[in-house]
Formats: structure tokens, C-alpha cells, sequence
């Protein structure tokens, strides 16, 4: 196991800044997930970590050794690529035991090695097998297994779960966090599926346009957002528009657009508000209820635009305020129609306010309200 330090790491191609001045501090034994959209960097990350790119600036440290210009096969990494990369034409036991080969690893000790890995991935007596008589979350196995044999310091993982189903890409969540733990080596995971991030995690750096935005542990990556851009991306998120009318010991309080006012919090310990300021409410779907909660709570008026029965809950979306709609995770007991009218309770708690001046999504928050869709 290794701690990987990254310092300053920058990396353009042409005119494109694919990764700007980021830093990084991965823990001994971490599973550490980039998360971010497509085009945001992390793969191109991966990729400075694994040594296929050299950076423009900033170093690359396994411990406190700067391994910026050692070429990838001196790394002590295994890597799994998205699409596996296994030979079609070996067994599962040759391509497993391809990097043991490399390293002239006895054959008996070799045989040894495979067959533990198999074993812990769930694929002994499988060693005969081809890529063809494999299933996707088996050739996946392969691949992962492939890059554990070599005992390697740091596992890299570039978003190996998304050729997979949907039944099958939520079990084999469960699958890698066993398997990642009983090895104990440090990861390092590429996905933009932010429930997969969540449910795997140590802790995530999520990323936009080759900036790490933060860098949390899930839950507090989940509920305590520190801008615009994280609150939008991870999971669904209704936002209302507003200026601050007061910030103290008791919490935010903001008047919207039609004169409502919602009291939250904000998450962020530097938070410098003033009465007036451009500020956002986010509030997560599951938060919304449709009976007034035991704590301090808001109260929010609206009108059903549509209901979907998902089974677990109703899936809601109501307008309020004549311009703004809003996601609502409801009892599924609850009986609603098209045109009823709807109030909604929110606790003070579960509002989060983050200032506008100064954020670079603030703009695209202005043009998903301004368009009367939810951010979700």
C-alpha cells in the first residue's frame, strides 16, 4: 500500500486544459473515486497517475518518492480499463496470469497465485474458460483479478462497472468494495455515476472542467454540497432563487422571487453573507414532505403539475410560486391529482444555502430556473 501525493498537476491538450492545478492526498489503503461528467479530467488523471500521461506542470509521489517521469511498467500499478481489455484468445488463466508471466514467476508458484485470486473473485474453476463463454460481470472478474495477481502498490479502476447491466453494475458495487478491503490496496476509481461513487467510496473529489470542486467523504460530499455545481451533480436537487434577508446564529433566511421566505443553513465554514446578496436553496427531493415535521420546518405552497407512482414513493413535481417547479419524493400513500393544491414541509435543516456571487454555475442555475425545469 502507498500514499499518493499530487501537487499542482496540470495538463492541456492544445487549447484544452483537461486537468488545472489539481491537488490530491490519497490515504494508505483508500478507495478514493474521481467523479465528475464527461470531459471534467478525471480519466486523464488516472492516466498521470499511471504514468501513460506525463503532466505539463506539478509532480506525482508514491510515499515521498517523485515517480513524475517513471514510466508506467516501474509503477508497481494494476489498472482496469473500462472495456477490460482481456485477450479473447487466452483462457481466463492465461490472462489472469499474463503479469506473473512478465515477472518469471515460477510456474508452480504462478499456479498458486491465480488460482488464489480466482478464489476471491468468485471465478475458481473457471481458469479453462474463454472470454467468449463468460458473462460481462465475469469478464470484469478477469480483468480485476488480472490487475490484483501482481500484488500491485496501487489499483487503478477506469469506470470498469459501466458496460454492465443495471442489476448486474449494483452488485458487483458490492463485489469491488469486498474485494478492494480484503486486499487492502490503495484505489484509485474513475466513474461519472454518482450513486456508484457514493455507495463505494472512502472519500471523492468531484471534479468539472479539470478543477476538483471537493474532495469529502460521500455522506458529506451528499449533504453538505460546497457550491452550486457539487449540489446539482450529486443526485437530484430543486433549486429556489433568492436574496438573503438575514444570517445568524439561527440560520439563513432568504426571500424568493415572489416573496416566500425559506430559512436553511449554509455548509460552508466561510460563508460571508450580506443582506441582499444573490443566494440558492437547495433541497433534495426525499426532503420535501407533505405533513409538518416534529422540527422547525418551512412551509411551501404548490400546485401537483405530475405524479408518478414509483412504487416506494410518489414521484412529484409541483410548481410554486407561478415560475418555479420543484421535485417532491412523497408517501406513496399519499392520493394526488394533476391541479391539486399542495403544501409542502421542509426542516429548516434540510435547506442548503449557498451564495451565488462568485460561483461559476451560478449562471447555469440561472438558466434552469429561468426555464422552469427543476436541476435534477
Amino acid at each position: 500500500m502507498v500514499r499518493i501525493k499530487l501537487k499542482g498537476i496540470k495538463k492541456t491538450f492544445g487549447e484544452v486544459a483537461a486537468v488545472d492545478n489539481v491537488s490530491l492526498d490519497i490515504q494508505n489503503g483508500e478507495l478514493f473515486t474521481l467523479l465528475g461528467p464527461s470531459g471534467c479530467g478525471k480519466t486523464t488523471l488516472l492516466r498521470i497517475i499511471a504514468g501513460f500521461y506525463r503532466p505539463d506542470a506539478g509532480r506525482v509521489y508514491f510515499d515521498d518518492k517523485d515517480i513524475t517521469r517513471l514510466p508506467p511498467f516501474k509503477r508497481d500499478t494494476g489498472m482496469v480499463f473500462q472495456n477490460y481489455a482481456i485477450w479473447p484468445h487466452m483462457r481466463v488463466f492465461d490472462n489472469v496470469a499474463f503479469g506473473l508471466r512478465v515477472r518469471k514467476v515460477p510456474p508452480a508458484k504462478m499456479k498458486e497465485r491465480v488460482s488464489e485470486v480466482l478464489d476471491m473473485v468468485r471465478l475458481a474453476g473457471f481458469e479453462d474458460r474463454t472470454p467468449f463463454q463468460l458473462s460481462g460481470g465475469q469478464q470484469q472478474r478477469v480483468a480485476l483479478a488480472r490487475a490484483l495477481v501482481i500484488n500491485p502498490s496501487v489499483l487503478l479502476l477506469d469506470e470498469p462497472l459501466s458496460n454492465l447491466d443495471a442489476k448486474l453494475r449494483l452488485e458487483m458495487r458490492h463485489e469491488m468494495i469486498g474485494i478492494q478491503k480484503r486486499f487492502g490496496t490503495t484505489t484509485v476509481y474513475v466513474t461519472h455515476d454518482q450513486q456508484e461513487a457514493l455507495s463505494i467510496s472512502d472519500r471523492i473529489a468531484v471534479m468539472e472542467l479539470g478543477h476538483v470542486r471537493q474532495i469529502d467523504a460521500p455522506r458529506e460530499i451528499y449533504e453538505s454540497p460546497q457550491n452550486l455545481f457539487v449540489a446539482d451533480f450529486i443526485g437530484s436537487c430543486t433549486f429556489l432563487a433568492g436574496t438573503l434577508v438575514r444570517a445568524d446564529g439561527h440560520g439563513v433566511v432568504v426571500r424568493t422571487s415572489w416573496g416566500l421566505e425559506v430559512q436553511g443553513h449554509c455548509p460552508r465554514t466561510d460563508c460571508k453573507f450580506a443582506k441582499g446578496d444573490e443566494v440558492f436553496c437547495a433541497i433534495r427531493p426525499e426532503d420535501f414532505r407533505v405533513r409538518p415535521p416534529s422540527e422547525p420546518y418551512n412551509e411551501i405552497p404548490s400546485k401537483v403539475a405530475s405524479v408518478v407512482f414509483t412504487g416506494r414513493y410518489n414521484d412529484v413535481r409541483a410548481d410554486i410560486g407561478g415560475t418555479h417547479r420543484v421535485q417532491a419524493e412523497v408517501d406513496a400513500s399519499a392520493v394526488l391529482k394533476i391541479g391539486d393544491a399542495l403544501k409542502l414541509y421542509v426542516r429548516h435543516n434540510d435547506v442548503i444555502i449557498l451564495p451565488g456571487r462568485g460561483d461559476p454555475f451560478a449562471d447555469r442555475v440561472r438558466q434552469l430556473l429561468t426555464g422552469g425545469a427543476a436541476a435534477d
